[in-house]
């Protein structure tokens, strides 16, 4: 038996196939809470507290009494009494302070998310392909928001954040696991939309502005750090931290660093292009399409002096700070 937390909260029987899911807000955020807290012993006042907050019924503990036997009922074996061994199967027990869920064996997909998270975490510095994989399997256990419908109380909401944020760091890993094999190219879609849904959250655009520079797009990836200054300040009121200033920088200087993955794959062909037409169907010359190539590039240094200047001006300011 798995529960399932990472969305909607529900319970998978693997013996029967079957999915338990729990009706009501306040069912699944008792079987959320007990979930989260499996193990151990929950108090009757936190549960009541986590149900109905500041607002609880007259009379609570039955109150309470009634959703955990509803709860118990719906966690007994499914398949019915001779499909198994029921004494192994998870139980909501009654305890002097409250109650308690003893897992049988079973376990959740918000451990398995997290061990799968660990295990490409370690596995990033030697073996980015593995780590990606390993990654890619974590992040696809997530059917939606943490504990989603079961955010009453505090049990839950602290658990949910937790959880979201370690999504969050997955997806941080998996990128630059892909930036390391040389997947900058597939990238820069999805960066760019995690940084709109994310605007406050600096590794994100440092990742987009390596997979732009190591693209050949030096002056998108400068702008995407004028984008992270004014989302910062407009949303935090604080310059971008050291460690995306250093990137800029490093952008600005050529640094060959940034140009290395490890194991980059392969790029397509480029595909034939037709020669720029004049208004009389002729090719253009080649000296006209050099002085335009060349006026392109006079606009590009001049935009990369301006955002050098202003580095300047910024590491100068912090340095007086």
């Amino acid at each position: 038996m798995r529960f399932c937390v990472l969305g909607l909260v529900e319970v998978q029987d693997e013996q029967s196939g079957l999915r338990i899911l729990p009706m009501g807000a306040k069912q699944r955020a008792l079987l959320g809470a007990l979930v989260v807290e499996a193990g151990r012993d929950v108090c009757a006042r936190r549960l009541v507290d986590e149900l109905w907050g500041e607002h609880p019924p007259a009379n609570a503990a039955n109150a309470l009494h009634l959703h955990v036997a509803r709860l118990r009922r719906l966690l007994s074996d499914p398949a019915g009494p001779d499909a198994g061994q029921p004494a192994q199967r998870p139980c909501i027990v009654t305890t002097p302070r409250g109650y308690t869920l003893r897992p049988g064996p079973v376990e959740t997909d918000a451990a398995r998310f997290e061990d799968l998270t660990d295990q490409g975490r370690r596995a990033l510095p030697h073996d980015p392909d593995l780590a990606g994989e390993l990654l890619g399997r974590a992040l696809s256990l997530w059917r939606g928001p943490a504990l989603q419908g079961s955010v009453l109380g505090h049990i839950c909401a602290a658990e949910a954040a937790r959880l979201d944020e370690l999504r969050l760091t997955a997806l941080e890993l998996r990128c630059e696991a892909h930036l390391r094999t040389g997947r900058h190219g597939e990238l820069i879609g999805e960066l760019v939309e995690l940084t709109t849904e994310h605007p406050t959250r600096e590794r994100f655009y440092d990742l987009l502005m390596v997979a732009f520079y190591r693209c050949g797009r030096q002056a998108e990836a400068l702008a995407v750090y004028e984008r992270a200054r004014n989302r910062l300040l407009h949303e935090l009121g604080v310059e971008p931290g050291p460690a995306l200033r250093r990137l800029m920088a490093r952008i600005l200087h050529h640094d060959p660093a940034l140009t290395t993955a490890a194991g980059p794959r392969p790029a397509d062909p480029p595909r034939p292009r037709k020669a720029p037409a004049t208004a009389d169907g002729a090719a253009r010359p080649l000296g006209e399409e050099m002085a335009r190539l060349h006026r392109r590039i006079e606009r590009l240094q001049h935009e990369q002096d301006q955002l050098l200047l202003r580095f300047r001006e910024l590491t100068a300011g912090t340095a007086q700070r």
